[in-house]
C-alpha cells in the first residue's frame, strides 16, 4: 500500500460507524414504511373478506414496524450525539417543521390503529369485524401518506442548510 493510499484510509470510529448504521436504518424504515402504508391503503379499499383483512393486517404490521423504527431512529439523530448534533437540529425551522407533521402523522394514526386492533381481536375470536369504517380509515391512510412524503422532502432541505436560522 502507498503513503498516499494509506492516507486515505480512514481509522475505524465508533461514532462515525454508529451515526452510519442509525442514518441507513432511519433510511431503510422510509423504505418499508412507504410500500407499508400504500398497501394498507390498497387493502383497505379491497373486499374485506379473511383473505382482505390478511392483507390488510400484514401491511398495517409493516407500516406499524417502519414507523417505530423511523421514531426511534430519528430521535437518536436528533438526540443521540449523533449526525450534526443536537443544536443543529433544534435550531432548524425545518426540523420543527419535520417533526410537526411527523406528531400530525401520529395523531392521525390513532384512529386507524384503534379500529385495526379492534378488527384483530374480533377476528382472533373467529367474528367478523364491521369494516364499515374501511373508507374513512382509507382517507386517513392517505393523507399519512403524502405527509410522509412532505417529510422526506423537507428532510432533505434541511440535510442541505436550508432552514437553519
Amino acid at each position: 500500500m502507498t503513503a498516499r493510499r494509506r492516507q486515505a484510509v480512514r481509522p475505524y470510529n465508533r461514532a462515525v460507524t454508529a451515526s452510519a448504521i442509525v442514518s441507513a436504518l432511519h433510511v431503510l424504515a422510509l423504505a418499508i414504511g412507504l410500500p407499508g402504508v400504500f398497501f394498507r391503503g390498497r387493502a383497505l379499499k379491497g373486499r374485506l373478506d379473511a383473505d382482505g383483512l390478511q392483507r390488510l393486517f400484514a401491511a398495517d404490521n409493516v407500516w406499524g414496524v417502519a414507523s417505530g423504527l423511523w421514531l426511534v431512529t430519528g430521535l437518536l439523530r436528533a438526540f443521540g450525539g449523533l449526525d450534526k448534533g443536537t443544536s443543529f437540529y433544534l435550531s432548524s425551522t425545518l426540523f420543527w417543521l419535520k417533526l410537526t407533521l411527523f406528531a400530525t402523522v401520529l395523531v392521525l394514526e390513532v384512529r386507524p390503529m384503534t379500529v385495526l386492533l379492534r378488527w384483530r381481536r374480533q377476528r382472533s375470536r373467529g367474528e367478523h369485524p364491521d369494516t364499515s369504517r374501511a373508507r374513512a380509515l382509507y382517507v386517513i391512510n392517505h393523507l399519512e401518506m403524502i405527509l410522509v412524503i412532505v417529510i422526506v422532502f423537507i428532510a432533505s432541505f434541511m440535510a442541505r442548510g436550508f432552514g437553519a436560522r
